[in-house]
């Protein structure tokens, strides 16, 4: 919890930098900066393919399937949701993304409603205050600095959007929810891909969680085929924006006594 006056300098800090705009990030055009949005893709005729909540004890699963059809996805990494992610279970499981190509992003820290916080909350939830901010924990672990987040359950205002502009991300909803976090059953959510490939749209920006079983092994292995037949291209946030992934890339730190939650 932040204290009452470090929440006070946060705030200030917060308004001067948006007025002058000192944190636009370099790789951003103008149109891209502030309160930047994504509710879809943008290349014809790609999927992008996201996972919210993890890392969970199904991320592996799904990244191997994504391989197995030469195709990747964005996971969107809360810090501490199911599991801490400086656990050695969930560490394991984000590296193994990373190294198999797949692309990590922000779902802040602790998967609550950051469109119900003041903003030095939201700031607490998504910058480096303390240890506890998956943006930094993204960086030990595995190097990367996200260009990308999503609000959990893509709850957000222009607080949000503004927090997210001082980051340097980008925030991303979705046009096709697969139903699999609302009490959708697998029939159902299948049904919906095919429904919505039956439609033939340019892209589709397609919401997931690896955080369920019936996702793991009825759900994408039924879809990935389907999308592969019906002639898209599946991929990653940033490939179906044509953007960069991440705004850094460097080494992973080692362990130390900062990695907890």
């Amino acid at each position: 919890m932040v204290s009452r006056s470090l929440r006070g300098i946060l705030l200030a800090f917060w308004m001067v930098a948006l007025q002058v705009n000192a944190l636009t990030p370099e790789w951003m055009t103008a149109a891209q900066a502030r309160g930047r949005l994504v509710t879809q893709c943008t290349v014809p005729g790609t999927v992008g393919m996201t996972f919210d909540d993890g890392p969970h004890v199904y991320t592996k699963e799904i990244v191997d399937l994504l391989k197995s059809y030469n195709a990747t996805a964005t996971f969107f990494l809360a810090g501490s949701n199911y599991d801490c992610i400086y656990s050695e279970a969930a560490v394991s499981r984000v590296k193994y993304a990373y190294d198999s190509g797949m692309h990590l992003a922000s779902h802040a820290w602790s998967h609550g409603n950051l469109a119900e916080m003041d903003p030095p909350a939201i700031h607490d939830e998504m910058y480096r205050i303390e240890p506890r901010n998956p943006t930094e924990a993204l960086l030990k672990i595995v190097g990367v600095s996200p260009a990308f987040m999503r609000p959990p359950y893509g709850s957000y205002n222009q607080y949000v959007l503004d927090a997210a502009y001082l980051r340097g991300q980008a925030v991303v909803l979705w046009d096709f929810d697969s139903g699999d976090s609302t009490g959708a059953t697998p029939d159902d959510s299948i049904r919906s891909y095919e429904d919505s490939i039956r439609k033939r749209p340019s892209t589709i920006l397609a919401l997931n969680h690896d955080t369920y079983e019936s996702t793991a092994h009825q759900v994408i292995p039924d879809v990935l085929p389907n999308l592969k037949a019906a002639g898209y291209q599946i991929v990653d946030v940033a490939a179906c924006l044509g953007q960069v992934k991440y705004q850094e890339v460097g080494e992973p730190s080692p362990r130390d006594s900062t990695w907890h939650c």
